[in-house]
């Protein structure tokens, strides 16, 4: 008996431990952490992308920090990380609070598309009529939220969500990013798209700048590097989370009650909540997988659905794998058409105020 309890109690410890640790980070400033992309993943994952624009013939090599985020702030030839990824701890946190965290793949995807606009900002490639023939007008509007074409051959796919057609910048960025990856055939892969045009271009400019300087730009306190993040952990989420207009907890009981059943109905069926409970990592990764939402907004929207099961008292009926398909494809539906309806709104509102 003694050595079946063993493991368990060894667990229930390790989680107790974990959690105390975790309450104890959650409440820590992020500024007063002592960070740092020195001895970190972060680091030999830069090192790769350097040699990768190294082996391009590019002396350029993107300065790259902590932040709250991927990006290049402000057109700035800067490249901003997020910092959980600097630390173990705060990755599991990370992975904890959006039920996923980037693997080695993923920060070099990200890191070459971020390159790709550091490029972009530090020559000045935008001004450049080519560039603006090629891709299209830099000064667009940029809108967080837009409309893609799934099936338009004009754009590479790099980042999941056709992100290229986001806006000229992006689609610089993805084709650069592919341009880049090592090991990869782009001619073969892009052969009769019209994105192989932009691939060609981006072959044909990259070896006209590769050789020359430009200035190399310092992170200030306005770019906000962690040492300018003088909130908590616990403030960085609760900033990041978006809470869904559900003005009526009724709303999607009809869609429930087709996906899930009543008691009387599968009496002896799992309970549609402890169901949604156990396939809540795999659910909310596949629709934001699909639809390019981020993972705090639809698990918030999975979790009202969890609650909303409980309280009605539902029941699995059919088979797991076919529930998980219609859950899936039931959030994906409402995902995209909220994105689209948001859409909408901050298109009508930029409108008005022209």
């Amino acid at each position: 008996m003694g050595t079946t309890l063993a493991p368990l109690l060894a667990v229930k410890e390790s989680f107790e431990e974990w959690e105390g640790e975790r309450r104890e980070l959650l409440e820590r400033r992020i500024s007063e952490m002592g960070l740092s992309i020195t001895g970190s993943l972060v680091e030999r994952l830069v090192q790769q992308l350097y040699a990768e624009m190294g082996s391009r013939g590019m002396i350029f090599q993107p300065p790259v920090y902590l932040s709250d985020q991927w990006g290049c702030p402000d057109n700035t030839p800067l490249i901003g990380v997020p910092f959980y990824l600097a630390d173990p701890k705060l990755a599991r946190i990370e992975e904890e609070m959006a039920v996923e965290v980037e693997g080695e793949g993923d920060v070099m995807r990200y890191l070459r598309h971020e390159a790709g606009h550091a490029v972009n900002y530090a020559y000045r490639l935008y001004d450049r009529a080519d560039w603006a023939a090629t891709f299209g007008s830099y000064a667009l509007p940029y809108r967080e939220r837009f409309h893609a074409d799934p099936f338009s051959r004009n754009f590479v796919r790099h980042i999941l969500g056709w992100y290229a057609q986001k806006h000229p910048d992006e689609d610089f960025a993805e084709t650069f990013a592919v341009w880049l990856t090592p090991d990869l055939d782009w001619r073969a892969e892009y052969a009769g798209w019209p994105a192989l045009r932009k691939l060609e271009y981006m072959d044909r400019l990259m070896h006209e700048i590769a050789g020359q300087p430009t200035e190399v730009t310092t992170v200030s306190p306005d770019d906000l590097p962690v040492e300018a993040m003088h909130y908590t952990i616990a403030d960085h989420y609760r900033e990041a989370s978006e809470a869904l207009p559900i003005e009526d907890r009724r709303h999607f009981d009809g869609d429930l009650r087709n996906i899930f059943a009543f008691v009387k109905e599968a009496p002896e069926g799992e309970s549609a909540a402890r169901f949604l409970a156990r396939h809540r990592r795999e659910v909310i990764a596949r629709i934001a997988y699909w639809t390019a939402e981020s993972t705090t907004v639809v698990g918030s929207f999975i979790d009202f659905l969890t609650e909303r099961c409980e309280e009605l008292a539902l029941r699995v009926r059919g088979l797991e794998a076919s529930t998980i398909i219609e859950l899936t494809a039931f959030g994906t539906a409402v995902m995209m058409r909220y994105r689209y309806a948001r859409t909408k709104r901050v298109t009508r509102r930029q409108t008005e105020t022209a």
